[in-house]
């Protein structure tokens, strides 16, 4: 096996979706199999593999003069079937206990009511979904939701794919649950920040946003002219 492969796996079988008790547990209450080591190299062959380090190594390479690279880790994403666990908002509170320490009412994401479903990135079908992107705890900055969604096509262009169109909720709602009780855009440390949706459409006038703050998962409407440091986004590819 290819040590890309090899590595992946290694990183995805350490991940929340096995480790992390109540993520674990909230998998299989919605039917999917869980993404061992020996699921994975059963169910993804080497020409998967080879398709995803081609994807992940293209986003680090476009995106590797972004303010911010030099702290972004890229990598697979496990995205599950959204017919089975959604991922576009808030998932059962149960499964956040060992993520945010907080059980019942305390568990409980926030959404605003705002929002609409949100766009999938991946659709329904297949129990899980290989996605090249970001799976370290915080993304690149490239200014507002404003910023981003009026640049040059070019600037976010990997592969012939315009990664903001897959810059969306259901994609970061994955990575929370793949990162465990380790959770990216998180206060805890010191280093708060929060993803943009320009693969999201405004609301209006907003953009939707996602962060976990004070032990919560939110998925949030702001303004889209606020560029601050602490704005991040999350390009990412699924290897065709």
């Amino acid at each position: 096996m290819a040590l890309f492969a090899s590595e992946q796996i290694k990183l995805l079988a350490e991940s929340g979706w096995n480790t992390c008790d109540s993520v674990r547990e909230g998998v299989e209450r919605a039917g999917l199999p869980l993404p061992t080591a020996a699921y994975l190299k059963r169910t993804v062959d080497a020409s998967q593999w080879e398709r995803a380090e081609r994807a992940v190594e293209a986003l680090r390479e476009h995106f590797k003069g972004a303010r911010f690279a030099d702290e972004t880790v890229f990598g697979v994403l496990l995205v599950p079937d959204p017919d089975k666990l959604d991922t576009r908002g808030a998932v059962d509170p149960a499964m956040r206990a060992d993520q945010t320490g907080k059980t019942g009412k305390g568990a409980v994401d926030v959404v605003d009511r705002a929002l609409p479903a949100g766009r999938l990135a991946v659709p329904p079908g297949t129990d899980w979904t290989p996605v090249a992107t970001v799976t370290g705890p915080t993304g690149l900055h490239f200014g507002s939701f404003d910023d981003i969604t009026a640049a040059d096509a070019a600037a976010f262009t990997v592969d012939g794919v315009d990664t903001r169109e897959l810059m969306v909720r259901q994609i970061w709602g994955a990575r929370v649950l793949q990162s465990g009780s380790e959770l990216p855009d998180c206060e805890v440390g010191g280093g708060w920040t929060f993803t943009l949706f320009p693969g999201e459409p405004q609301v209006d006038g907003k953009a939707a946003s996602g962060t976990v703050l004070h032990d919560k998962v939110r998925f949030r409407l702001g303004r889209s002219d606020r560029g601050i440091a602490v704005v991040r986004v999350s390009p990412a590819l699924v290897p065709a």
